[in-house]
């Protein structure tokens, strides 16, 4: 029996239900990766990466390794409300985005990390806070960066479940088509 289940629910289920997905859904099988028109993959839709120039939408902070952002390490921080560590990063983030847009509520996605430390979004609140940051680094109107972040922004899922989000990747690498930053 261990033989036959081994078999079974080992290597003929998994190769199974990695056939269909392949034959039924390849994009999402293959981590819905994004190429350049040349070929080589600059990212995927569902793993966030970090951004760092100020002519670039920034993702949600990353506690996924030692440097963020590391699928080989998903996780949240593990670090409680109370922790004065985690009091200490979001203040200073909060004091840094406060500096950078003054006058205007900072949103709290921008200075907490998600559960999995890898969210590829950031709500369209946390787009909106950096509209104008972009806007005068790449010497580009608002209303222009506004209408890309709407067209960026992606819905409750079947109109009802979750919040509506803004994908961080795919709205910089169509920044980068439609206005390249200049090299200084």
């Amino acid at each position: 029996m261990t033989i036959v289940t081994t078999v079974l629910f080992g290597l003929i289920y998994p190769l199974a239900v990695t056939g269909i997905a392949q034959l039924a859904f390849p994009d999402k099988a293959n981590g819905q990766l994004i190429k350049r028109s040349d070929g080589p993959i600059i990212g995927s839709r569902i793993i966030g990466q970090p951004f760092g120039g100020p002519g670039y939408f920034h993702s949600r902070p990353s506690a996924a390794g030692a440097a963020g952002y590391d699928a080989g390490a998903s996780s949240g921080s593990n670090l409680g409300p109370t922790n004065q560590k985690l009091i200490d990063r979001i203040k200073g983030d909060v004091d840094r985005l406060k500096a950078e847009n003054p006058g205007k509520a900072v949103p709290i996605d921008l200075v907490t990390t998600s559960a999995s430390g890898l969210d590829p979004h950031i709500s369209p609140a946390g787009a909106d806070f950096q509209i104008s940051r972009v806007a005068r680094e790449r010497g580009m109107n608002e209303n222009e960066v506004t209408l890309l972040v709407a067209k960026h922004t992606e819905g409750r899922t079947l109109g009802i479940l979750g919040e509506p989000t803004v994908n961080v990747l795919l709205l910089n690498l169509e920044l980068d088509e439609r206005k390249p930053m200049m090299k200084k």
